[in-house]
């Protein structure tokens, strides 16, 4: 008794749970199952927890109590949502999108699974899926702890199994159905498949080819059916009206950038990312630091997930932006007319699988569903009179691709070659991943699970008849890498970067190139550069669209004099587009209400009747290189385009902010509101306590400090968070979350952080044990429940 009294001080000891530096307030502790040592959790000022374990099954046990504890309605809801569980909780409005989530699951072979994340990973996933049913347990005892949203919704949280984390796909951001689908639509409208350039600018430049057999109108016919099959299997869940719905309009990417020794102030590496998302209440992502003998890392992930995917180990400094890697295709199936439950592949009729599942409904019967699925993938919808299906192919379906689990294989990275070894066989999203250590190195090793396609390309769909098919996927390492490249930095945006003359066809389609641009102006014009600097680059509004586009202009002379007062207007401002910008809402107004519509309808007139937005680079191409798109003419007609726009514009924000130019203010229009999934169905009092905002937004979708909005310029897009890391002197390392760490709308952490975000500031991403304890909050700690 006195061995094991002695082993358990030493632990407490070590854990830091006697340590004189704890904060002044008392512990809260609680008793958890299946602890085999006390875990302390200091919780700082800015709502970062910092846990300190004595062996990593502890660590990750703690990790998912931990994220129980601040985000349990969130990763509830997830959970339900990715499994097609939410009918059993939420009622029959619910079933139709239980049934398109069921479709999207991951049914393969787990073992293989498993192990495509290391030979730890499924007891590291397991621990924190007991962390998290520990937590729910002690709801069970405590009910008065509850969070609100379960008792306004009327169900109570539920128990996670391991398998849960790894067969939910459908959050990992995967392209290109939809736009196989719009390629269809534009080519049925037109009759000319290149027309869509107009609304995706291909790169490396392409023509796309109709794929023998292929009827792109059959497609368009079909196209709100099976597009709404999977949205309801991807999109969160939103409690407003009868629909699912999603904002077509929303751009999601990010930023990453590593500067080398070489350039910065310190002589040490600056690592910085800001993944981009949409921005509800609570954030997509969650900062936690994990410290276990072993391990020590501190950093962001997903709240549903084990470990970190952006951030360090006191090594190494990782982060991430997507890769636009053309990950999914839709296959159309030629059914046999007698026997829809056959297809035809290879000259012969395949079976399709059939899985029955039963839906669990709220208040009425339990549902019997049927899902289909073919070789290629899950059917989304059968067209029954042409006696067809469209079957969606997808990495998703294959080993190793839960997004961002394969994180945690890199946690431990401590030099260029391992970290290079974990991105060899990293399987989605497909992601830019960049890479500092306290050597001195830097690199960028891209990662994604990339199909080898021969005969087509994956910008249309394609007969599922056999002779297009996956030949497998290439592997990692002959993707491009860069590692200490010769002008001392490495920076992506999800533009295209791929090098001159890459052999393989990965993918036509990435952001527009004006983020990346800018950040390698910035970037590339100083030798001296500080974490200060990266800081500011990440909130840099600047927007070389409308500076380019404006100086292409430098000899129009408008007739018009609403039209001349307007590019006058522009002609004098900074191209900055700050929350004050008068100019700023200017050219928003003309680029987005104005300007596309008519360069689309100028361009391709049968596709002014689809509503599609332009490419924003194709939108400056026009500008700047009128003869490549408007024929005869070209430059009297760009005028004429430009001349009728800008005055339209000018008309339209003086009814929107006024008829006085000079206060007029981008921020009036563009404004920024973290919305609560309850949101839709709350009072006005409720709204406000559960939406954080709304508050005036500088920037834009293709400006560093990205913002991209709906119709209505509410921001539906941005910075997640932000990280600049100091490799080396990590205590300098600066972040920020959106708009607070907890999912609790009673918690001081749950709005705290907008206002730091909403002004580009950040706070200190603390590391060392001693900052850590000195900026303490509050103290958790967990003890063995014996």
């Amino acid at each position: 008794m006195k061995r094991a009294l002695r082993l358990l001080l030493a632990a407490m000891i070590t854990a830091g749970l006697l340590s004189p530096a704890a904060s002044a307030a008392a512990p809260v502790t609680f008793p958890v199952a299946g602890l085999d040592l006390p875990v302390r959790m200091v919780v700082d000022k800015w709502g970062v927890p910092h846990i300190y374990a004595l062996n990593t099954d502890d660590l990750y046990l703690a990790q998912g109590f931990n994220a129980a504890r601040d985000r349990l309605f969130q990763i509830d809801l997830w959970r339900k949502r990715g499994l097609g569980r939410l009918a059993e909780s939420l009622g029959p409005r619910w079933a139709e999108q239980d049934r398109a989530a069921r479709l999207l699951l991951y049914r393969g072979d787990m073992d293989r699974e498993w192990a495509s994340y290391g030979p730890r990973a499924k007891r590291v996933v397991t621990q924190f899926v007991n962390g998290i049913n520990a937590y729910v347990d002690w709801l069970g005892q405590n009910p008065g702890a509850l969070p609100e949203e379960f008792r306004k919704l009327g169900y109570q949280p539920s128990r996670w199994e391991p398998e849960d984390v790894v067969r939910i796909r459908s959050h990992g951001l995967v392209v290109n159905l939809f736009s196989e689908v719009l390629r269809s639509m534009s080519t049925c409208f037109t009759g000319d498949v290149n027309s869509d350039r107009v609304r995706a600018a291909l790169e490396p430049a392409r023509t796309p080819v109709v794929p023998d057999g292929l009827d792109p109108c059959a497609v368009a016919e079909n196209a709100g059916q099976l597009i709404d099959v999977y949205l309801k299997g991807t999109q969160a869940v939103t409690f407003s009206g009868d629909q699912v719905t999603v904002d077509a309009r929303r751009r999601e990417g990010s930023n990453n950038w590593v500067v080398g020794p070489s350039r910065t102030a310190t002589g040490r590496p600056i690592l910085a990312n800001d993944p981009h998302r949409a921005i509800p209440a609570p954030s997509g992502r969650y900062i936690a630091h994990l410290s276990a003998p072993g391990i020590d890392v501190i950093g962001a992930g997903e709240p549903v997930l084990p470990g970190i995917s952006i951030g360090h180990n006191g090594t190494a400094a990782f982060g991430l932006t997507i890769f636009s890697i053309d990950q999914e295709d839709l296959y159309v199936e030629q059914l046999d007319p007698a026997d829809h439950n056959r297809y035809r592949f290879n000259g012969s009729w395949e079976q399709v699988r059939t899985v029955k599942e039963r839906i669990v409904v709220k208040g009425e019967a339990a549902r019997e569903v049927e899902l289909k699925f073919t070789r290629h993938g899950a059917v989304l919808h059968t067209d029954e009179e042409r006696h067809q299906s469209y079957s969606l192919r997808s990495v998703w379906f294959e080993p190793g691709t839960s997004p961002y689990l394969g994180s945690l294989k890199y946690l431990g990275a401590k030099n260029v070659q391992q970290f290079r070894d974990v991105m060899r066989t990293w399987g989605g999203p497909p992601e830019n991943q960049i890479y500092a250590d306290t050597k001195g190195d830097i690199a960028w090793l891209p990662g994604g699970l990339a199909p080898k396609r021969a005969g087509f390309d994956g910008l249309l769909p394609v007969p599922g008849d056999g002779r297009y098919e996956w030949g497998g996927f290439l592997d990692g390492e002959q993707l491009p890498r860069a590692v200490n490249p010769a002008q001392g930095f490495v920076a992506t945006a999800n533009e295209m970067n791929l090098p001159a003359n890459f052999p393989h066809g990965v993918g036509y389609e990435w952001a527009p190139p004006f983020r990346s641009q800018r950040i390698h102006e910035v970037l590339g014009a100083s030798t001296r550069l500080t974490v200060a600097d990266s800081v500011k680059l990440q909130n840099d509004q600047l927007s070389l669209e409308a500076r380019r586009a404006i100086g292409a202009l430098a000899d129009l002379t408008p007739a018009d004099p609403v039209a001349a007062q307007a590019l006058r207007t522009l002609r004098g401002w900074d191209h900055v587009l700050g929350a004050s910008s008068g100019p700023g809402a200017l050219f928003e107004v003309w680029r987005d209400k104005h300007l596309g519509g008519a360069l689309v309808a100028a361009i391709a007139p049968a596709l002014a009747q689809l509503g599609q937005a332009p490419d924003p680079q194709v939108v400056v191409d026009v500008i700047e290189n009128p003869r490549r798109w408007l024929g005869e003419d070209a430059v009297a007609r760009r005028d004429k385009i430009v001349e009728t726009t800008l005055a339209a514009a000018w008309a339209d924000v003086s009814r929107r902010l006024g008829p006085a130019p000079e206060k007029w203010q981008w921020g009036a229009l563009h404004r920024t509101q973290f919305t609560h999934p309850l949101s839709g169905i709350s009072t006005p009092s409720e709204q406000a306590r559960l939406n954080v905002g709304p508050f005036p937004r500088g920037g834009s979708a293709d400006t560093v400090d990205s913002a991209s909005y709906s119709a209505s310029f509410t921001q539906n897009s941005g910075a997640s968070f932000r990280m600049v890391l100091d490799v080396g002197d990590w205590d300098e390392s600066r972040a920020v979350n959106t708009p607070g760490q907890s999912g609790d709308p009673a918690s001081p952490h749950y709005r705290d952080l907008a206002r730091l975000w909403s002004k580009g500031e950040s706070f200190p991403l603390l590391y060392s044990r001693a900052a850590v304890e000195r900026n303490a909050a509050h103290v958790i700690v967990l003890v063995p429940r014996r």
